[in-house]
């Protein structure tokens, strides 16, 4: 191989490593690698083709002359490029619009050249599809070398991409780890401090309305309002956390993490308890681990807040929390002995889950009365 050739080659594959493993846009990649084949090849015109489950092929990137007007153009199973895409073998023609093997498939758009050159781009499982060059008509055809370093690069090429985008998607899955332990940690922890807090805050309070000053008294209840918008805040940011954006959940194919939703109602009850001074009786049945996270967030806001009403409003002596699920969907149930929600008290939690069943497909009602205590049910399907 000419020494000067095999340099620029070395050169050439060199700079597409670099910029492929760095996470370079895939799109950028390709545009690089197009360009270095063609000056590698002396060819005017520069194309990578990437297969389609069909067979065929379609040209993702170019470079060279009436490059821009070739992108998406798509070449039939039987043309070189698709059978070179499948097999693996590079195929060269002194002029492609005579040759047999290719001149029944040149589309409109390639007439104007005549020799042609292509070549596997990556190599065994990692095939991705195939990098042809052209000259234009009138030219000297392709020798032997060129074609050699032509494939050698078409290959480490294809190959570097390859790796390239599972870096790529290794690194959204780290990503994706690292955003569900925050959130887990912002829900499991942050957010059930804020609730005890708030709770505490208003238990003190009521019981102390008498004692403050009007104006105490509002500044009070306007920190418990804060913590409350507080909790919604960061619940809002932990949902975000768990969403990823479409392309990158698909492109990892990497579902979001399943809930277990028994340990999330253990610590919900738990901490109700220590703010009512009796412990909750907790009665779990069917799977609870496993459930969708979005599901699962919306049962815990409705476990929170009905724990929350019994906490602040009911006096209650009894309270019992039963969370149960079949093949269809999730059912709660937080029943207390206590005297219901006072008239005029605010029940902004209660609508927002009434807007979270409704949104979700579920059903949520509340019975409350001064003798009977109070019923809240959340009923929520496992696929919405």
């Amino acid at each position: 191989m000419e020494p000067t050739l095999a340099a620029r080659a070395l050169s050439a594959a060199t700079e597409i490593a670099t910029t492929a493993l760095s996470g370079e846009d895939p799109e950028a990649v390709l545009g690089s690698v197009v360009r270095r084949a063609a000056e590698l090849a002396g060819a005017e015109l520069g194309l990578v083709m990437v297969r389609s489950q069909d067979g065929k092929v379609v040209v993702e990137a170019g470079h060279g002359t009436g490059a821009a007007d070739l992108l998406g153009v798509e070449l039939a199973a039987e043309s070189a490029a698709a059978r070179v895409a499948r097999g693996g073998e590079p195929v060269v023609a002194a002029d492609v619009t005579t040759d047999a093997r290719t001149s029944p498939y040149v589309p409109v758009e390639l007439r104007g050249f005549g020799p042609f050159a292509a070549a596997p781009f990556g190599s065994g499982s990692g095939r991705l599809g195939a990098l042809t060059v052209y000259r234009s008509r009138g030219e000297a055809p392709f020798d032997e070398v060129t074609v050699e370093v032509l494939a050698a690069f078409a290959a480490q090429a294809g190959l570097v991409l390859a790796l390239g985008e599972g870096a790529d998607a290794r690194q959204r899955v780290s990503l994706y780890e690292e955003r569900e332990r925050i959130a887990r940690e912002l829900h499991d922890v942050i957010v059930q401090r804020l609730y005890a807090a708030g709770i505490q805050l208003d238990r003190v309070r009521r019981r102390m309305r008498k004692r403050f000053a009007q104006a105490d008294a509002e500044r009070l209840g306007e920190a418990i309002e804060a913590l409350d918008q507080t909790i919604e805040e960061i619940r809002d940011t932990v949902r975000a956390l768990r969403s990823p954006e479409p392309e990158a959940v698909g492109a990892v194919n990497r579902p979001a993490a399943a809930t277990d939703l028994a340990e999330s109602a253990r610590g919900e009850v738990r901490i109700a308890g220590e703010l009512l001074g009796f412990p909750p009786t907790l009665e779990l049945s069917g799977e609870l681990a496993g459930i969708p996270p979005e599901r699962a967030d919306h049962v815990r806001a409705a476990l929170r807040e009905a724990l929350s009403n019994v906490v602040r409003h009911s006096g209650a002596s009894e309270t019992r929390v039963t969370l149960h699920r079949d093949a269809h969907e999730l059912r709660l149930r937080v029943r207390d002995n206590g005297c219901g929600v006072p008239e005029g008290v605010e029940t902004r939690g209660l609508r927002h889950l009434g807007e979270r069943a409704n949104a979700s497909g579920g059903r949520f009602f509340i019975n409350s009365s001064p003798s009977l205590g109070t019923l809240v049910a959340f009923d929520l399907p496992l696929e919405g």
